[in-house]
This record gives C-alpha cells, structure tokens and sequence, in this order.
C-alpha cells in the first residue's frame, strides 16, 4: 500500500466517523420533534439515511467516471444548475421564511444552491486556467456563469450560499495561473460589492447587529444564538448525555440542522465539540495531503477546492452557532439534516476520488504564470 492509499484509508475514515456522529445527532436532535409533527421519532433520521444511501450511490458511480468528462463540460452543467435555481423563484418554486430556496418536488423538496456552489467552483477553476486563451468578448460570456448564478442567490434570497460560492471563486482564481495583478483588484471590488449587498437589506443589518448583541432583542432577532448559548453552557465538559437536550424541546429553532451543533456541544459537552473540530480538521488536513498527490495541476485545483468548499462551511457554520459569526442559512456539512447537503456532499467526495483515478488526470497547456502547488515536491510521507 503506497503513501497515497494510506492517506485515502484514514480520509474515507475521517469521512466515515463524521457521516455516523451526523445520524447519531440527527435523530437525536430531531426525535421528538418528529414525532410531535409526523408521529414518528425516525421520521427525519430516516429519510436523512435515505439520501446518504443515494449520495454513496451517486459517489461511487462518479468515482467510476472519468473527471475529464465532468470538467470540459462544466459551462453546460453549471448553466444546468443555474437553471434550476432560476425555477426556485417561480410557481414551482418553494418559499420558506421569505426565501425561494426549494423546488417542491411532491414527496422531497430539492436545494439547487446546494448544486450550484459546486458547479461554480468547477467552473471558476476552468474560467481561470483558460482565461488568456479567451478573446475578449469570451471573456464576458463565460463571466455570466458567475455573475447570473450569484445575482439569483441573492434575489432568492441566500446570502448564505451566495457567501460560500463567491470565496469558492475567489479561491479557484487564487490556485490558477490568472494574473495576481488582476485577482487583488477583483478581490477588493467582491470585498467591496459583497458588502453593499450584505447592507443592502434590512434584515442582513439586522442580522448583524445582533451578532454583536443578541441581548438587545432577546426574544426576537437575539432569540436563537441565545438559545445557543444556553445549549453550550448547559454542555459543560462532558455534556447532558445523548439525547438530553433541553434546549432542542422546542427551544432552539432549527436544532437538527443549522444549529445541530447547539445540540451536540449541551449533549456530549466540550469533549464531543473538540472531538467536532478535530475531526473536520482532520478532514481539511487529509484532503490537502491528497490533493498535493494528484498527477495534474488542474486535479491538485479541484480536489483542494472542493475540500475547502465543504470545510469553510463546516468552520462558518461553527463560528455563527458560537456567536463568534453573523447568522446565515448553513448548514453543518455531513452532519446536519439535509437530503440535497448531504448528496451533494457526498457526490464531492466522489469527484475527489475520480481525481485521484489515474485515467482521469486532466491535461493542462498552461502558459501562464506558475499556479500555487506548481514545481512541488513529491508527497511526503504521512
């Protein structure tokens, strides 16, 4: 067994141990609100293990797949997730609390910003490994897979998602050979436009201003970081004991999704909420160490733009259930409840491992400035 096999064992582990504390938590977190509403304790846990049956399937069906297909063909399945993003804002689309995030799909309803967050990376990593070679007028066109997907999440709206897909761009833009000249001065205009947007709404400014002191209005906006809180101070070291929670009775809005880890830092205390942090850290790690691996420049820029899409969300959702971020709409990916986050995330891990397939290293003829991870050393031992 080769350094990189090792590295895929203890990854598919980390993976493992994450997706088994996600179910774990899942039921537990959301039983008895289960059965209050649908008159069974398992309703949600069941369909949770459902969709993570579907993501393994799909997962294990791209893995098979050559990632070559998947990239040159990105413009056409990012305009395909755009689309579907597009329809959430019409009849067929699903509204809850004010946004239009959901197409209703009769028995299940289907988050296409979860979709497009990753069709986005992938096409942000082609755009700018191909950029020199548009003309002009391309490079507009090809923009537009940015531009227009990003405008339909904030008109759904999901400053959350749109969060996540604009630094996923950013990140893809800072790995390729696109000029740093060009990238700091976009940077500071995103910097800039994101935080127009974000002031742009009332309710944003809102959203902030009780990030900074939820105790201004303790029943209203401040309500459920408060309830946060108590959940964690409840918590102690060695927490409540599974399925002890009383802050998920009812109490903390959203305990088996967003905020899942509320639940799990009052029932398994600091220990489990370390043991949390160090498992995504570890995944982060892990993820890194297997993209240096890859034979391709262009493998090396997915692999880590994918483990960095699912672990920037992982800490951001973390930091707003501490009270340490401004609350958004995200989830705690591979633990919260969640069939479209939890296929997709799998799918993720899915592509990573297609990557990592010998057939599907994706030639690049790159003449541009050197990207980061170019003339690196061969992967040292772990």
């Amino acid at each position: 067994m080769d350094n990189q096999d090792k590295i895929k064992k203890y990854f598919l582990i980390n993976i493992l141990l994450i997706v088994i504390v996600g179910i774990i938590m899942v039921f537990s977190a959301s039983y008895i609100s289960s059965k209050e509403s649908f008159g069974s304790s398992t309703y949600f846990v069941y369909k949770q293990g459902i969709f993570m049956i579907i993501g393994v399937i799909l997962a294990l069906f791209i893995r098979s797949t050559k990632m070559t297909f998947w990239y040159k063909n990105i413009y056409f399945f990012n305009g395909v997730a755009s689309f579907l993003l597009m329809l959430t804002l019409t009849p067929l689309g699903k509204t809850i609390k004010g946004s239009h995030r959901w197409l209703d799909l009769g028995s299940f309803s289907f988050q296409p910003g979860e979709l497009v967050k990753y069709t986005l990376c992938l096409a942000a990593i082609y755009f700018f490994n191909n950029y020199k070679k548009y003309e002009i007028k391309e490079r507009l066109l090809c923009s537009l897979h940015f531009i227009i997907p990003l405008i339909l999440l904030i008109v759904q709206p999901d400053f959350g998602t749109f969060s996540i897909g604009a630094i996923l761009i950013a990140f893809a833009c800072f790995m390729s050979p696109f000029p740093r000249r060009y990238f700091y001065g976009f940077l500071s205009l995103g910097v800039i436009g994101s935080a127009v947007v974000l002031i742009s709404a009332p309710y944003r400014v809102k959203r902030l201003l009780t990030f900074m002191d939820p105790w201004a209005d303790p029943q209203g906006s401040g309500f459920q970081i408060i309830q946060s809180y108590l959940a964690f101070a409840n918590g102690h070291i060695m927490g409540q004991g599974i399925g002890n929670s009383t802050e998920k009775l009812f109490y903390l809005p959203e305990a088996h999704n967003d905020f899942i880890f509320s639940v799990i830092g009052e029932e398994v205390g600091f220990i489990g909420v370390t043991f949390i942090v160090l498992l995504f850290m570890s995944f982060t790690f892990l993820g890194f160490k297997l993209a240096l691996s890859a034979r391709s420049k262009i493998n090396t820029q997915i692999i880590s733009a994918l483990i960095f899409s699912i672990s920037v969300q992982a800490f951001l959702n973390m930091g707003v259930v501490l009270g340490l971020l401004p609350t958004k709409g995200l989830n705690l990916p591979l633990i919260s409840y969640g069939g479209t986050s939890m296929v997709m995330n799998l799918v993720v891990i899915g592509i990573i491992f297609s990557c990592l397939n010998n057939k599907s290293q994706i030639e690049e003829d790159v003449h541009e400035e050197a990207p980061v991870f170019t003339n690196r050393r061969p992967m040292s031992s772990f």
